[in-house]
């Protein structure tokens, strides 16, 4: 009854084991295993969860995890698509059903390596959870490996930059929105979660709320204070929020509205990409540029990782040049 098991066994053993030790083992199995009834399992047969009861349980999780609903609806959506386009139950897909999805989705949407990637990495974050929940027996996004993508080196605003756009501003708003975006480093998101009384005048901070909802503080200069101060002084509303619509009913003024707000003021002055981002990386470059521990720079802009900082900033090559002959020349 067993003897397909015990030879199934051996010729897993065959690489590894010589003729001798191959027939102690198989002696071994058919002592311990007489009179033991042994019967094949799959996987699947512990449970009867669709693909989307799959999906959803994971996205609970994280959830629970504190993901935002933006990364929780993109985790979705590519989970979705993926599944959809294998077209198998989850616990029937392989490494090579993936690999061919990436390849085909790289050359079919023409998009980059390192948008690839993205989608590797939750597709590995989904089949590890599977596996380490007990619903599968080993992810099969373990033999793929990071997708190399070349480096690019991005933009950051120059001083002129900086001032041409506060010259430019057609409102006090929007005048102290670029200044709370390059002094604090905040990201778009957190700037208009604030309210009025989140901030702190007196020692010019203020607490955001970050990724995973982790709350940290942030700081900003003289010059932001004042243009705050002024902008919330000109208003005659009662919504608590910091930044608002300039129209009524002066709701909360949104994610999109900044960027919008920003682009349009891109085109007047004929500066490419501005974009709320750019703020952020700019002032990360900078800080390191101008020697400010790396560490530091990621508390301030509230990164779990390190290597996420190191993302965001180009250290001036002509700094690098002078430190070289400061420390090694």
């Amino acid at each position: 009854m067993n003897e397909p098991i015990i030879s199934e066994i051996l010729q897993e053993m065959l690489p590894v084991l010589d003729n001798a030790q191959l027939a102690k083992l198989k002696g071994v199995l058919e002592h311990k295993l007489w009179n033991v009834e042994i019967v094949k399992k799959t996987v699947e047969d512990s449970f009867d969860k669709s693909n989307k009861e799959f999906t959803e349980l994971f996205i609970s999780a994280k959830r629970v995890e504190g993901c935002s609903p933006k990364t929780l609806r993109y985790y979705l959506a590519t989970i979705n698509k993926m599944t959809d386009t294998v077209g198998k139950h989850i616990t029937k897909i392989t490494t090579e059903d993936l690999r061919k999805y990436l390849s085909d989705y790289h050359e079919e949407n023409n998009c980059s390596k390192s948008n690839i990637d993205n989608i590797r990495r939750i597709l590995s974050s989904f089949f590890s959870w599977l596996e380490d929940e007990d619903y599968i027996l080993k992810s099969p996004v373990r033999r793929i490996h990071k997708i190399k993508s070349s480096k690019t080196v991005k933009d950051i605003y120059t001083d002129e930059m900086l001032e041409s756009m506060r010259d430019n501003c057609d409102s006090l708003r929007d005048l102290a929105i670029i200044d709370m975006l390059a002094s604090t480093g905040m990201r778009v998101g957190e700037l208009v979660h604030l309210n009025i009384e989140d901030i702190d005048f007196e020692n010019r901070e203020c607490v955001v709320l970050g990724k995973g909802s982790k709350e940290r503080p942030v700081y900003f200069d003289a010059r932001t204070k004042i243009h705050l101060k002024n902008y919330l002084e000109s208003r005659n509303d009662n919504n608590p929020a910091l930044f608002v619509s300039m129209l009524k009913p002066y709701n909360r003024l949104k994610i999109s509205g900044v960027e919008i707000r920003l682009r349009k003021l891109g085109r007047k002055i004929e500066i490419t990409k501005v974009h709320p981002h750019k703020f952020r990386r700019t002032l990360a470059t900078r800080a390191i540029d101008k020697g400010m521990p790396i560490e530091q720079v990621q508390r301030l802009l509230g990164h779990s990782k390190i290597d996420t900082t190191m993302q965001y900033a180009m250290v001036d090559q002509e700094n690098v040049k002078l430190s070289h002959r400061k420390f090694i020349s």
